[in-house]
């Protein structure tokens, strides 16, 4: 599977408790008129741990059947538990999705031969092809590099999603093995692509899309100093959405965008005002608000 350019990270808005499906609708109508290669819905920044699993799989579905092959779609049904995790993705298997997006195992931190045990089966589970997911600040696990070369060698792995910040992660991935690399961290996407990334998972591009884009097509030209005026642009909103815990910072944006109602889903709730503060000077400065 060929996994280049922008996938975007979708946030999930609510309105009145309940998932807005047409905010939804709009959202994924501005991702694909911006040139995004594919969406992730529910993943982190789609508050997969807020919602239920009925919910969970009708975003994905509602996401999936709107863009309609328009560009590709990354359901995100990875879970700590293997057995959860397998009938995620076999449920999406129906539905015009182009693979699954499968997080570390999350808090029981399994050894080395219980994280390849667990990719494996959820790989070996399903048609779809899986991007692995290396995120060891939410999950307290890091996916070993060994690992990695072991399940590259699987026809089912198409990809690995690195979000732990390290550019040396992928220097040493793309050294090791055949086995495309996203970038996720938006910060982080320029350098990486510098050492064979792809592509970047964003939550930036939620908010601005259009230069992420553009920033993505010109690396992949090897056209780095263009691509870096935009990276160099960029940065700071890429630092500020981290302020607070993804994706409060960028549904906050996106509020003041005046393209989702405000809400969240507890133990998630709104910025502190400084923060937020910060986070609009920011988005003044770049003429989004």
């Amino acid at each position: 599977m060929k996994l280049q350019g922008v996938y975007t990270a979708l946030v999930t808005p609510f309105r009145d408790g309940k998932v807005d499906y047409e905010t939804l609708a709009a959202l994924v109508e501005r991702q694909i008129a911006a040139g995004v290669a594919g969406m992730i819905p529910v993943g982190t920044t789609g508050e997969s741990p807020t919602v239920n699993v009925e919910e969970h799989l009708e975003i994905i579905r509602f996401v999936a059947e709107k863009a309609n092959r328009r560009c590709q779609i990354i359901a995100g049904t990875g879970a700590n538990s293997t057995e959860e995790a397998i009938r995620l993705t076999k449920a999406v298997e129906d539905m015009p999705v182009d693979a699954t997006l499968q997080v570390t195992p999350y808090y029981n931190k399994p050894s080395s031969e219980g994280l390849y045990r667990h990719f494996v089966a959820t790989a070996e589970c399903t048609k779809l092809p899986i991007i692995l997911y290396n995120v060891p600040g939410r999950t307290g696990k890091e996916i070993p590099l060994d690992v990695v070369k072991r399940l590259a060698s699987h026809p089912q792995v198409a990809a690995i999603k690195e979000a732990g910040g390290s550019v040396e992660r992928v220097n040493a991935i793309r050294n090791m093995c055949d086995l495309t690399v996203l970038s996720g961290d938006d910060s982080l996407a320029l350098p990486m692509m510098s050492v064979g990334a792809t592509g970047v998972i964003s939550v930036l591009s939620n908010v601005a899309p259009a230069p992420y884009v553009e920033m993505c097509r010109l690396a992949l030209a090897n056209d780095f100093a263009a691509a870096y005026e935009i990276h160099k642009r960029f940065y700071p909103l890429a630092h500020d959405l981290f302020l607070e815990a993804n994706p409060i910072p960028v549904k906050a944006a996106l509020a003041d965008m005046g393209l989702i109602a405000e809400e969240y889903r507890l133990p998630l709730c709104e910025m502190g005002a400084a923060n937020r503060e910060i986070l609009r000077a920011t988005l003044r400065k770049l003429q989004l608000i």
